[in-house]
């Protein structure tokens, strides 16, 4: 076991180090210039050469990404050239909104998806089965840009319950995640009803039932607890997405979150930011990758037993 988790720890670490110069790379080769965004087109030569100067982009490439590494080492991602703040201060500003977002989002679509996933594969071919893969048909077909507005044109527009934008209060964190937690309810659903069908299928549950065991306890206990491996994936990769903040979601909504920051330092060249906040949602991954590693090791001794005997 061990092994196994020192083997995931370096395995994350070059994937970090890979990630952070890839970033970087990405992002100056992007067309645009930062200092023409700030200044506009009609300012003098010689005062673009003087700002171009004072930001650090008149080095040369590998030089900069030299600075930039240096300071990721050390917590410093720079400061933005357009709000003139370090680059750290304006995630840690904006991340809370993107966690709350995340947490209820992914609360909502474990609470629908687990349940009728589960009421699917115990009911395969009638009636539960068609309403829940109906469901999570229309749910996957959906856009957020889409569903979004359709939201707010209900509930907040025509009823009153809910704000239209921002983050005001607890039930403006509402429709923002309803509108991500269906899409992941959908995605989740399919896959615990496939992964339950399949082990429904499996000797071990036809000898369980063959001791008598209650249908409940043989559909839990030995169905659902084996079939978890295949979701625990899904699960890792849109829990990674969520926490790495829903662009889509957070636009339409004006959520202040890393992935509208993101957007608004796109617009304005922002370099700085936009490799922090990348570099960010890079990290939510790998970081949500690790520990979906080190939850197949314990959910599965066959991962750790397995790599063990190699």
């Amino acid at each position: 076991m061990q092994a196994y988790i020192v083997s995931r720890l370096i395995t994350a670490v070059w994937v970090i180090a890979g990630l952070t110069s890839l970033v970087f790379f990405l992002i100056h080769w992007v067309p645009g210039d930062p200092v023409e965004v700030m200044l506009g087109e009609s300012a003098a030569a010689a005062d673009r050469a003087a700002l171009r100067h004072a930001l650090g982009l008149d080095q040369p490439l590998l030089q900069q990404w030299g600075a930039f590494l240096s300071g990721v080492v050390q917590l410093d991602l720079g400061t933005s050239l357009y709000e003139r703040q370090p680059v750290l201060e304006l995630l840690q500003a904006r991340y809370p909104a993107t966690l709350e977002l995340a947490a209820l989002a992914f609360l909502i679509a474990f609470l629908i998806a687990v349940p009728m996933g589960v009421l699917a594969a115990a009911r395969r071919g009638t009636g539960w089965d068609a309403g829940a893969m109906g469901f999570s048909l229309l749910g996957v077909s959906i856009p957020n840009f889409w569903l979004g507005p359709l939201l707010v044109m209900l509930f907040s527009v025509t009823l009153g319950w809910f704000p239209v934008s921002g983050r005001s209060g607890p039930l403006s964190l509402v429709l923002p995640a309803v509108t991500l937690g269906t899409a992941l309810a959908a995605i989740l659903s399919r896959m615990v009803r496939s992964s339950l069908l399949e082990v429904l299928g499996e000797d071990y549950i036809r000898t369980a039932r063959a001791k008598g065991l209650s249908p409940l306890r043989v559909l839990f206990r030995h169905g659902l607890r084996n079939a978890w491996l295949p979701v625990l994936t899904v699960l890792g990769m849109q829990l990674g997405a969520l926490l790495g903040g829903a662009v889509v979601t957070e636009t339409v909504f004006n959520w202040p979150g890393i992935g509208s920051l993101l957007v608004e330092s796109i617009q304005r060249r922002d370099y700085p930011v936009v490799q922090g906040c990348v570099l960010m949602i890079s990290l939510c991954y790998v970081a949500i990758n690790l520990v979906t590693d080190l939850l197949y090791a314990w959910v599965d001794p066959r991962v750790r037993l397995g790599y063990g005997r190699d």
